[in-house]
């Protein structure tokens, strides 16, 4: 157990980090089909779009969002953590998050196959979601409010 406790800092860092990267993620690639929404499908832009929407979602998101659920995870070992109010509405709001990362996925492949039907007014607005979530869950994680 004091080995435990002893790692609990860099455990609580890596998770920092980890939520950081999958936010950046979160945030950015919403923005990036704002922008692909507006440009024809099969065009040059589009194509280029596709990779880096690939690249963002594949290679930074989705790791980092399994990252933060295993130091999460490990973290939620904590004794007594599990009594604590605020830890259950964290964990209903980052179901959301993880919703919305499903949902970015989903759109990623429609885009991927030149099947995307919404406006970029709809990614505008979604690109919110994630923000409201974040301020959420940081306010729940550092007030413990209840």
């Amino acid at each position: 157990m004091d080995f435990m406790f002893a790692l609990l800092p860099w455990i609580t860092a890596l998770h920092v980090i980890s939520v950081i990267a999958w936010m950046a993620a979160l945030l950015y690639l919403p923005r990036l089909y704002v922008y692909h929404a507006q440009v024809a499908p099969g065009s040059e832009t589009s194509e280029t779009f596709k990779v880096m929407e690939r690249r963002l979602l594949k290679a930074i998101g989705t790791p980092a969002m399994i990252a933060a659920l295993i130091f999460g995870l490990i973290l939620l070992g904590q004794p007594g953590i599990l009594e604590q109010g605020w830890v259950h509405a964290k964990l209903l709001l980052l179901l959301g998050m993880f919703l919305i990362h499903g949902l970015y996925a989903k759109w990623r492949k429609d885009f991927e196959a030149d099947r995307n039907t919404r406006t970029h007014t709809f990614y505008r607005w979604m690109n919110e979601v994630p923000t409201i979530l974040m301020i959420a869950i940081v306010l729940l994680a550092v007030a413990k409010p209840f």
